[in-house]
């Protein structure tokens, strides 16, 4: 008996491609032929690819879409065409029973592309609001799944569930021993792990190293700097280890911390979250966004979970002063995150996807 096919799709950024890594085992291991579609340079190729090598992974073109004006706007609607005819070409063979779809711009054509093929398509929109990508796919989806249940006032009632976070179980299996090792830290201080994304991000980068000195004295810091944004005049310094990304080793790395600096996407916030991890959350600027981590820091600071310093607001000074405080707030925030409810596991996500196949 031939084995079922699913197409997972999403890319763009690490938080689209997350969803997915973490449901892959899962699906395979309920017997699932699973292939993947993205784009041809995006991060979700190397994710995938260097994870699953045994996932094929199928490339198409794939415009961006833009809220601003760029003389690109008129030309990348035919990239999504050929994305669409090209996204077609692998349903017709791959012949799947669903596609899954995290998001992001890649998206778009294969999401047309399988309703234009009668197959079923289920989205999963992680943000407070619905990104553009998703806007646009939602006419052609079976049904949409979200993290935030204030999303569901965005959506239509009736193709849309909140299914709360999701988080991958290797995560769980990090070890805080193995993860010092890697840094090289045998002492007992605390450990501040800073991260601007999975691009990096300059002015998180710069806040940090300005407060080098004073902070070295009470915290050992694991840096997650970005690609290309490792400074090699810091390699040597006693305390400090920078990476430019890393995937196999952040459950250990994250085990190892005790707070946590990040921007306010919302996968990896909810990974801290279920890891109860403190944190302070820097947001994307509503000036380089459309305001969606705002908005998930905002939730996670009412609720306790978190400290928030706008982009805006950011200096050497602030940031220093928010460090303090989230090391002030840390037991309570501890206790906030132990009241809430387990995430959800990727056996239990690929009931609910699977639920919706033709």
């Amino acid at each position: 008996m031939k084995k079922k096919s699913i197409i997972l799709t999403g890319g763009g950024t690490a938080g689209h491609v997350s969803l997915n890594q973490a449901i892959i085992p899962s699906l395979l291991n309920e017997s699932y032929d699973v292939h993947y579609i993205g784009s041809h340079e995006g991060i979700e190729k190397d994710l995938i690819t260097q994870s699953f090598p045994n996932v094929p992974y199928h490339s198409i073109s794939s415009g961006k879409l833009r809220r601003y004006f760029s003389m690109k706007n008129f030309t990348d609607p035919f990239k999504v065409l050929a994305g669409i005819m090209q996204a077609m070409s692998v349903i017709r063979e791959v012949k799947p029973s669903i596609i899954f779809s995290k998001g992001g711009f890649v998206s778009v054509p294969v999401v047309i592309a399988a309703k234009m093929a009668k197959i079923p398509v289920v989205i999963h929109e992680s943000d407070v609001t619905p990104g553009l990508a998703n806007k646009i796919a939602l006419p052609f989806a079976s049904h949409v799944f979200t993290i935030f249940e204030d999303t569901l006032k965005y959506l239509p009632n009736e193709k849309a569930t909140c299914t709360g976070s999701i988080v991958r179980q290797e995560l769980f299996n990090g070890e805080k021993s193995v993860g010092l090792l890697n840094c090289g830290f045998t002492d007992q201080k605390q450990v501040l792990l800073v991260m601007g994304g999975s691009l990096g991000s300059v002015v998180i980068n710069d806040a940090l190293r300005s407060n080098l000195p004073e902070l070295l004295v009470n915290f050992n810091i694991i840096h997650l700097c970005g690609k290309g944004n490792v400074d090699q005049s810091l390699v040597s310094l006693k305390g400090y280890k920078q990476f430019d990304y890393v995937t196999k080793e952040l459950p250990d790395l994250l085990h190892a911390s005790d707070y946590i600096v990040s921007r306010a996407g919302s996968n990896s916030i909810y990974e801290f979250l279920a890891l109860k991890k403190p944190m302070l959350l820097i947001p994307l600027s509503a000036s380089k966004s459309r305001g969606d981590q705002i908005l998930n820091a905002k939730i996670f600071e009412k609720q306790g979970f978190a400290i928030t310093l706008e982009e805006e607001q950011l200096t050497k000074n602030t940031f220093l002063k928010s460090i303090k405080r989230l090391v002030d707030q840390k037991n309570k925030m501890v206790q906030s995150m132990s009241d809430v409810e387990r995430p959800k596991t990727p056996d239990e996500m690929v009931s609910l996807i699977l639920q919706h196949e033709k």
